[in-house]
């Protein structure tokens, strides 16, 4: 894994120069050229350094991506889509320049049908948008992967979030979408059924490419009805490997939780100081209920007997709206707490994600590892599911620092990988893990090269992302 460098990809000048000329003659100030707005399609929120495109269009329909696609593939020219730019990994950058097309304009929620718990909306809605619309119908869309990122780029990742222990991730909640292919052809990998034996699962195969095989333009997606009851719980734990025991015996126990997060002592303290939040000093999870009143109830008074047998302390449950909304402002703060903690420092988010049964196992050996490289890394996650995340704290003009935290993360893929788990279990591959998923996929790689190949001949969407070279 480079985490300082990542190497551009061949450019084609004269082919990015016929295509800035024809789209800009049909769509006007809709493309542009500026460096301002083209560094800011490039932006990753990550360590992984800028690599802006040429021309950043803002599209209106499918027929306009259909039609700046067309342009593209005529020139060989690189097309990278953009949903609210909340990538990890490099997803949007433009190794090889060319033309980002910007979908956020294209944010209407064309369907709500209530009697089949779904709703069809295009690639620009936000999760949060979607939300406050549907909140009157007494339904909501529970994929939660922290941003208020948009449903066509939650799609293209295969995001997940805090609710995937009871809802899953965007793979289980997507029912089908419409996708401009590299030719410039749209195609629908389904209707609205709840499910089809007809025919290669396209809808699958395009739900996680990360905008490497075709631009997902609109989108179907379950719904769930909002619970009746919610309830919140706060325990703490004298270590990590405590708190993942509970988790595993709650998960093993069948509880019915909606979320359950890890902070790390790291993160707590992080959180107490920006947030002003009075949690013990050490590691905790954060729970959520959902389901009748009595449900909730339950639920929450098992887990508490559980976290007891596990050394859990301080556990406490509430139902009130408001006192659930400050209990989980503390994970929300999160990521400002722990930057708060770390000043001049940047962040390299990493996750991975493994069998429930190795998750103690493999978070206490990664706690060892980031302080036997003295680096600053808190240690958080969704970890109902078996997935955690490595925030790690560099000095960017530190080789010596920055060498020691591409040291921490490469040991926390094959670590993972190991223990059956992936390298990454909802931030994607994109350019900062190509490296890892030969060593995760092994030959199986050699079969997605293919079918990136058979779709993409030409390799103009999003290059240099996913599939190794």
């Amino acid at each position: 894994m480079a985490l300082r460098e990542v190497q551009p990809l061949q450019r084609n000048e004269s082919g990015i120069a016929a295509m800035i000329a024809t789209l800009g003659q049909r769509f006007g100030d809709r493309l542009t050229t500026g460096m301002a707005l083209r560094e800011q399609h490039g932006h990753t929120l990550t360590y992984i350094p800028n690599q802006p495109p040429d021309a950043v269009f803002f599209a209106h329909s499918t027929e306009e991506v259909q039609e700046a696609v067309r342009v593209c593939a005529a020139q060989h020219v690189p097309v990278i889509p953009f949903g609210t730019g909340t990538s990890l990994e490099g997803g949007v950058n433009a190794p090889a320049g060319g033309l980002c097309i910007d979908l956020g304009r294209m944010d209407a929620i064309v369907k709500v049908n209530a009697e089949d718990l779904d709703a069809v909306v295009q690639p620009g809605v936000t999760r949060e948008a979607l939300n406050v619309h549907l909140r009157d119908a007494g339904l909501f869309f529970p994929i939660d992967p922290g941003a208020n990122a948009s449903l066509g780029g939650m799609a293209a990742t295969r995001a997940s979030g805090t609710n995937a222990v009871r809802y899953g991730t965007m793979r289980e909640n997507v029912i089908s979408v419409t996708a401009v292919m590299p030719d410039g052809s749209a195609i629908r990998t389904g209707g609205r059924a709840r499910k089809s034996s007809a025919g290669y699962d396209l809808t699958r195969l395009l739900v996680g490419s990360e905008g490497t095989l075709g631009i997902i333009t609109e989108l179907t997606v379950r719904l769930y009805g909002i619970p009746e009851a919610m309830a919140s719980a706060v325990c703490s734990f004298p270590d990590v490997e405590a708190a993942c025991n509970a988790t595993i015996m709650a998960m093993q126990a069948g509880i019915p939780v909606a979320r359950i997060e890890l902070m790390d002592r790291s993160c707590v303290e992080a959180v107490n100081a920006y947030s002003r939040t009075g949690f013990s000093a050490s590691p905790l999870l954060l729970l959520e209920f959902h389901g009748s009143a009595s449900g909730v109830r339950e639920q929450s008074e098992f887990f508490g007997e559980i976290a007891a047998e596990t050394g859990g302390s301080g556990f406490e449950w509430v139902a009130d709206p408001e006192d659930r909304a400050r209990m989980w402002k503390a994970r929300h703060d999160v990521y400002f707490a722990m930057q708060a903690a770390a000043p001049g420092k940047r962040t390299i988010a990493n996750d991975a994600c493994v069998p429930i049964s190795r998750l103690a196992d493999c978070v206490a050996e990664t706690e060892r590892d980031i302080a036997e490289a003295g680096l600053y890394g808190p240690v958080l996650g969704h970890v109902g599911d078996g997935n955690f995340h490595v925030a790690l704290f560099v000095d960017s003009d530190d080789a010596d620092e920055l060498a020691r935290a591409e040291g921490v993360l490469e040991r926390l893929s094959r670590r993972a990988m190991a223990m059956d788990g992936t390298c990454t279990g909802e931030h994607g591959i994109g350019q900062g893990k190509r490296a890892m998923l030969r060593h995760e996929h092994g030959n199986g790689t050699d079969f997605m090269a293919a079918i990136k190949h058979a779709f993409d001949p030409r390799n103009i969407m999003n290059p240099g992302k996913v599939i190794p070279d």
